[in-house]
């Protein structure tokens, strides 16, 4: 069943250079979002890694600076502070948690970014035993547990990140609508020339449409998808013009075919009309009149005998029904040979068949025909006087009938021709002469059955082999 849908003709370069863009912009919205993911983990790494810092340089001041003292000192970095001591006391300083939420104080406060001078440190004892980060997306909370049980907790704050991160998502687009433009300018270039050999395949195929039927692509590389494209189109093309030079050289043999076989049924029926009408305007009596009557019935006979090649011909063209049954081909050599004697009695006729069977599967009775036919052209070669062998023999899975004579034989050139139809070797078209529809109704029989008929080159004479399946 053939496919009767509509190819979808989209235009390929567009939709290659949107396929490209869309890709291009795909690629930077991950590229965006990696970014900042990447960037807002780094940038709150790095205020966390500060408070731990802070945190441990305070722990190496306790013990030598008051708590007071030392909150008042870390809050100037724009913390807020807090120190709860192991007695239960507490001390805050700093801008409170709701207050850095805004961003860091003062101008000169610390961004997120920042590092600032650690401080100064003194020889103590006292560490950072634990550490826990807390916050959310504006504070980042450090809650350190020093070694002496006193608690330090520092928040500072993260609302520089958002900035930050805001700054660089203006830069990325802007960046990427930059890309995307040059990217779809680029691509188009580049499909524009990548797609030119299609434009040359239209071009071509429309000039053959236009009758110039020798033009070809001859691709120069037939592994890539525009290679594959241009071969096969070439392969097609000498597809179609093998094809209507066949069409043309059939329609040029079947106008020879038709005006031979209206030449050949013109001069029997012309003989035909000539003896009726000399019948029925003449007063005849005797002799004359059976000459006459005679010469009907043989142009008759004729014409008939043509009349029925040219059906046995068209039938072998359409598919021959062939009522196969399992024979031994001896018997009907024989039977051929028989037949062969009898028609003609000048003519020496002999057989060479093996001792053992040769059994094949056929139609017995289209293979007695292809036999007749070839005992028939070799009897017309001899002029009905000369030796005809048919020799029978299996070798193989093959049965071989070969038909011999010791006439003149066959051409080189003309050993296939022969095998067209109306083709006959002798120059005159003698009544006592075949049609030439022998050789070809016998190699159709024989291909209908799966064999051959050919012409073998032979020193003298002629020789005609037909070639059949061995039945198992």
């Amino acid at each position: 069943m053939s496919d009767t849908r509509p190819l979808r003709a989209g235009s390929l370069r567009r939709r290659t250079i949107v396929a490209v863009v869309a890709l291009v912009a795909l690629l930077l919205i991950v590229l965006s979002v990696v970014v900042d993911v990447a960037l807002g983990a780094r940038l709150r790494g790095q205020i966390e890694e500060r408070l731990r810092d802070r945190a441990a340089a305070a722990a190496s001041l306790v013990g030598t600076v008051d708590d007071e003292d030392l909150a008042e000192r870390l809050s100037d970095q724009g913390l807020s502070v807090r120190i709860d001591s192991a007695g239960g006391d507490s001390v805050v300083a700093g801008p409170s948690p709701e207050q850095l939420r805004d961003g860091p104080p003062g101008p000169g406060g610390p961004g997120p970014a920042e590092r600032s001078a650690p401080l100064p440190s003194a020889s103590t004892d006292v560490s950072v035993v634990a550490s826990a980060v807390t916050g959310d997306a504006d504070l980042v909370t450090l809650t350190s547990t020093l070694s002496d049980g006193s608690t330090l907790s520092l928040t500072a704050s993260a609302a520089g990140i958002g900035e930050t991160l805001g700054q660089v998502r203006w830069i990325m687009a802007i960046a990427s609508v930059g890309v995307l433009v040059v990217a779809a300018g680029a691509v188009t270039l580049v499909v524009r020339r990548t797609l030119q050999p299609l434009d040359r395949v239209s071009e071509v195929a429309r000039s053959i449409g236009a009758g110039e039927r020798g033009r070809r692509l001859h691709p120069t590389r037939s592994d890539t998808e525009i290679g594959r494209v241009a071969t096969a189109l070439d392969d097609m093309l000498d597809d179609v013009t093998g094809a209507e030079q066949s069409a043309r050289e059939a329609e040029a043999r079947l106008r020879v075919f038709l005006s031979d076989a209206a030449h050949e049924l013109r001069t029997p029926v012309a003989g035909i009309r000539a003896a009726a009408d000399t019948l029925v305007r003449a007063d005849l009596d005797g002799p004359e009149r059976e000459m006459l009557a005679a010469h009907v019935a043989r142009e008759a006979q004729r014409a008939s005998r043509l009349v029925d090649d040219l059906l046995t011909m068209a039938r072998v063209d359409q598919g021959l029904e062939l009522t196969r049954s399992s024979v031994d081909l001896r018997t009907i050599v024989a039977a051929e040979v028989e037949r062969a004697q009898l028609v003609h009695p000048s003519l020496q006729v002999s057989s060479v068949v093996p001792d053992a069977a040769v059994p094949v599967r056929i139609d017995a009775g289209r293979i007695a025909q292809v036999l007749s036919n070839l005992v028939e052209n070799a009897a017309r070669a001899t002029n009905g006087r000369g030796t005809v062998v048919v020799e029978a023999a299996a070798t193989g899975g093959a049965a071989t009938v070969a038909v011999i004579d010791d006439g003149p034989g066959v051409p080189a050139e003309e050993r296939e021709r022969i095998f067209d139809r109306l083709v006959r070797l002798d120059a005159a078209r003698s009544p006592s002469g075949g049609v030439g529809l022998g050789l070809p109704i016998a190699r159709g029989i024989a291909r209908a059955h799966g064999g051959e008929v050919r012409n073998v080159p032979r020193d003298a004479g002629a020789r005609f082999e037909l070639t059949l399946p061995v039945s198992d």
